[in-house]
């Protein structure tokens, strides 16, 4: 039975800040501070006005919702020109400009958060809107009629927006509240004649107007896919483990493939064993095409189906149906992301013969080293010290079966390397974590995640160039990866390249929206060290507060500050010092880990937040070379 799913309509606002990155670039500090002026002064008020409520805040934009589209307009207009006016002092290039949507639609209800079309309109449309305008939809203006008689209100067309299937109907505010800037005038005693000229003069302008304005569509040559979970037909714990096994297989094959955006299996499990609408699937995950298949084992045999569909159309590209021996199953994984190559290869653009090979990658010679493999990364997936230590020796298990099983070596590094946060010797297990990685790269060369697993643990070694060069080589790899992003976006900053960091968490997310908690850590630090705090406070929503680590501690209240929100800023600093009572800005910022830049940005977000600042002097006199701060360095 289908589980109900809570809906309501709602007036929804979308608001962003035009050039945030540019105004943050040019300078920082008088950036935010405007922002926190306005936020304090402008716009909370507004919103307790007009009974507005904030659903998500993303990073230099919002979400906000209404309770009627009166309150929605009506607000979005005193927001406007509030904020032109409060700016009027400042030089034009400096000034914090928001372009603002407002749709009324369906949205589904998941706690707080509001989803679906409703919203999904309300974002499209401020992207449309111009600089300092208002656009709203055809239903905003449907339901203002007769209510705010003092607005005008110019019609901008219907809109084609991304991921939605009709046009949308669009409306400007005019901000000005003056008349239309130009009217049809024609003297009394002119005859039907010259109307007629007149008219269709008008409708020939405004018909080439509109064909100029249309944006124009151009189809894409990057494809983009989400491969479901396939189903278990046999019903057994084995065969669905193996059924989660393909699946992941398919998408780290088809992630190989530049050309491809692939979403992630932890976003696609959220359709395991449900009905499928794929249009339905394709509006959510943003994709084009959906991969769904089963399996069934029957004594040593495997069968197998896979069918490719468009979430466009629903059309079925091809269909297909493999009854083969259990030891083929790595056989048909092969043909199954070979078929959705070629197949995309004729619909979006020629696919390069290299990277078509690239799904042809080694595969475990024993059935029984696979399934061991796959359980063993299934413990990793709940991380406990008795997990940890069941998924070493499942590994263990896979090489004895396979020994030249390349992803059973990379699968102990991992398990090796997180033993030590749970009490392993550290300098024998990183020894060993380092020579299984290396045994899996010796194995596979062409093994992303081996080489990501290396980098991993030669950063925490501090050989950074080495490991940036392994990074590397895992991302041109598998670009197309979330796990291999997640590895090289976590080190970006400590290589010099905070701003790479960031746009890999974009990437990141957008292949898997909902990503993992563990994947939390990289992601809020990479958002973090470009001053993108909004970003790294949305994503430790994934996390309860017993999942955050010292430098997430830091780095939360470090936001909150940045931010303006002092008064959560000082309980997280409080919550941090329960927990890590020694906790000061000169022993954190002093870790061997940290380059001159993340120094920076920790040391001045933390005193900014309140953390004490000087570190005990028998703490810093451990160090070699210890990172004086100027108010401790003049102390005795």
């Amino acid at each position: 039975m289908a589980m109900s799913v809570d809906r309501r309509l709602a007036a929804i606002m979308a608001i962003d800040i035009v050039g945030y990155s540019r105004l943050v670039e040019a300078d920082e500090a008088a950036t935010l501070a405007a922002i926190k002026e306005l936020r304090h002064a402008l716009i909370d008020p507004l919103l307790v006005e007009h009974h507005g409520r904030i659903v998500k805040l993303m990073g230099d934009g919002a979400i906000i919702e209404f309770g009627s589209v009166v309150d929605a307009v009506a607000g979005a207009v005193a927001l406007q020109k509030g904020c032109a006016t409060r700016q009027g002092d400042r030089p034009s290039a400096r000034q914090i400009v928001f372009r603002i949507g407002v749709n009324l639609g369906d949205v589904v209800v998941e706690g707080e958060d509001l989803l679906g079309d409703g919203v999904n309109v309300a974002a499209r449309l401020e992207q449309l809107c111009s600089p300092g305008g208002i656009l709203i939809s055809g239903t905003v203006f449907d339901h203002l009629q007769g209510k705010l008689d003092h607005l005008v209100l110019d019609y901008a067309g219907d809109q084609h927006v991304k991921n939605i299937a009709r046009p949308v109907r669009t409306y400007k505010v005019r901000l000005d509240g003056g008349r239309r800037p130009w009217r049809l005038r024609m003297r009394p005693h002119l005859g039907k004649l010259r109307w007629a000229v007149a008219i269709l003069i008008l409708l020939f302008v405004a018909g080439g107007t509109w064909w100029w304005l249309q944006p124009i569509e151009r189809t894409s040559v990057r494809a983009s896919i989400a491969v479901l979970p396939f189903d278990d037909l046999s019903g057994s714990e084995a065969t669905g483990r193996l059924a989660d096994g393909i699946t992941e297989d398919i998408i780290t094959d088809l992630s190989r493939i530049n050309e491809f955006d692939v979403i992630a299996l932890n976003s696609t499990e959220a359709f395991k064993e449900k009905p499928v609408d794929v249009q339905k699937i394709g509006r959510q995950l943003g994709v084009g095409y959906v991969l769904e298949g089963s399996i069934q084992r029957q004594a040593e045999r495997i069968r197998t189906t896979a069918q490719l569909i468009s979430t466009t159309t629903g059309a079925h590209l091809w269909s297909e149906r493999w009854d083969r021996p259990a030891e083929d199953l790595f056989a048909v994984q092969t043909d199954i992301a070979e078929r959705v190559v070629i197949e995309f290869e004729l619909t979006t653009g020629p696919i390069k013969a290299a990277e078509l090979g690239a799904v042809r990658r080694r595969r475990p010679q024993s059935l029984t080293a696979y399934e061991l493999e796959l359980l063993g990364a299934e413990k990793l997936t709940s991380l406990t010290r008795e997990r940890v230590a069941e998924a070493t020796d499942l590994f263990r298990q896979a090489i004895a079966a396979d020994p030249n099983y390349a992803r059973a070596w990379n699968g102990l590094a991992w398990a090796l390397t997180l033993a030590v946060n749970f009490g392993a010797d550290t300098e024998a297990s990183n020894r060993m974590a380092l020579e299984a990685a290396e045994k899996a790269i010796a194995l596979d060369p062409y093994d992303a995640g081996a080489h990501g697993a290396l980098g991993e643990i030669l950063g925490r070694r501090g050989e950074l160039g080495h490991a940036k060069a392994e990074m590397d080589t895992a991302l041109a790899l598998n670009p197309g990866s979330f796990r291999i992003l997640i590895y090289y976006l976590s080190w970006a900053s400590s290589f010099g390249e905070p701003e790479r960091g960031a746009e890999m968490a974009d990437r990141a997310i957008r292949l898997n929206p909902n990503y993992p908690s563990w994947a939390c850590g990289g992601l809020r630090y990479a958002y973090f060290m470009v001053g993108r705090y909004q970003d790294a406070l949305r994503v430790m929503e994934r996390q309860t507060p017993d999942n955050y680590s010292k430098f997430a501690w830091v780095e939360r209240a470090g936001s909150f500050a940045a931010l303006g929100r002092a008064t959560e800023a000082q309980a997280t600093v409080q919550e941090a010092l329960k927990r890590y009572p020694n906790l000061t800005i000169e022993g954190h910022v002093n870790d061997p880990g940290l380059n001159d830049v993340e120094r920076q940005r920790l040391a001045e977000t933390m005193r900014l937040a309140g953390f004490p600042a000087c570190a005990p002097p028998e703490e810093m006199s451990k160090l070699d070379t210890p990172l004086r701060l100027s108010e401790c360095a003049a102390k005795p």
